[in-house]
């Protein structure tokens, strides 16, 4: 099961709360919803839909995970939302992974959520990712923290950023700094009206 980061992205790489003001004020982030005025239905909310429709399973850190625990059962049997996302019944009923050394299996109250421990997680994703087989892929949505881990580990075989026109000056990336190379190609790219720059990159 290939491994698929995609992520909204700034253009000095920060990934931090795209979402909305109070998803993640760590080290005083305070640009948070900053994806709203670049969004556009049909090539960003297609891009993100695609993603999904490729995937066979998400795969979350802790904190992403809680966010959308909190956000999508309660809008099952909801239509798309208007700016263009995925289904509810979609994100609720996917199979879901949490890396996560702070939740138990009890905490997990979101449909078809699984736990994987953090100190078994780079074990139990290369696994995954080297096991043979036919399907679709597994979706690394926001996550920065898991993203750099598993980028770091040559673990990701895609990237699919959305690129968004903005510089926010510092917060989150999912880039690793430790120095290692990691070579992708791109396979492909579009534009939006708003200005952001859709690419798909697979690992070289």
């Amino acid at each position: 099961m290939p491994i698929v980061i995609t992520s909204f992205i700034s253009l000095d790489g920060v990934v931090q709360a795209p979402g909305g003001p109070e998803e993640d004020t760590d080290g005083g982030f305070a640009h948070g919803g900053w994806t709203h005025a670049f969004f556009d239905p049909e090539v960003v909310g297609g891009a993100f839909d695609a993603a999904l429709g490729e995937a066979d399973a998400l795969l979350f850190g802790r904190r992403t995970w809680q966010a959308m625990a909190g956000a999508w059962p309660e809008r099952a049997g909801d239509p798309p939302p208007q700016a263009g996302g995925p289904p509810a019944d979609r994100m609720n009923s996917i199979k879901k992974y949490v890396v996560t050394d702070t939740l138990g299996d009890d905490d997990l109250t979101w449909e078809n959520s699984t736990l994987v421990p953090g100190a078994e997680a780079v074990a139990h994703l290369r696994k995954i990712s080297e096991s043979e087989g036919e399907g679709g892929k597994l979706l690394v949505m926001g996550s920065p923290g898991l993203a750099r881990t598993l980028l770091h580990e040559g673990l990701v075989d895609e990237l699919r950023l959305i690129v968004m026109p903005v510089i926010l000056g510092g917060g989150k990336s999912i880039f690793p700094t430790e120095g290692a190379k990691h070579t992708f190609e791109l396979v492909s790219t579009a534009t939006s009206p708003t200005g952001t720059q859709v690419s798909v990159y697979r690992r070289a």
